[in-house]
């Protein structure tokens, strides 16, 4: 496990997945759909438990220039600045389960903030960094 500091709050623009896993790739596909791919855009996947122990999870993506998503009217939510524990998943195409994998791992550490959720930030095509926000001191 690495750990990396976001220096601001990143503001996202969100689809939530009609149930998890099976949603996933739909919800992603949606919000793919709405603005054209660019290498530079920052994709994520957010994911925590509900109350009722189902998993809520929301392909989220930032605006390359600010209004883009306006007229979706999405739902938007802060990845908040702050250390964050991380794992990076290679090749997650080729073993979609090790992101899960990874998350197993993260969400046992100590260091975690019991109020973060799961963040898997799509760096590149083939890298997944899976990561969630420390207890700050």
């Amino acid at each position: 496990m690495e750990t990396t500091t976001l220096q601001n709050d990143l503001l996202v623009h969100c689809i939530t997945a009609t149930s998890f896993p099976e949603g996933v790739k739909q919800a992603h596909e949606q919000l793919h759909g709405l603005v054209p791919f660019d290498e530079n855009r920052k994709y994520f996947g957010l994911s925590w438990p509900a109350e009722d122990g189902r998993i809520i999870y929301k392909a989220a993506a930032a605006e390359l220039h600010p209004g883009e998503f306006s007229t979706h009217h999405l739902e938007t939510k802060i990845i908040s600045k702050g250390d964050y524990l991380l794992i990076d998943v290679h090749d997650f195409m080729k073993d979609i389960p090790a992101i899960g994998n990874a998350f197993q791992q993260l969400i046992y550490d100590s260091r975690i903030d019991p109020q973060g959720f799961c963040i898997e930030w799509y760096m590149r095509t083939d890298l997944c960094r899976c990561m969630i926000k420390m207890k700050t001191h």
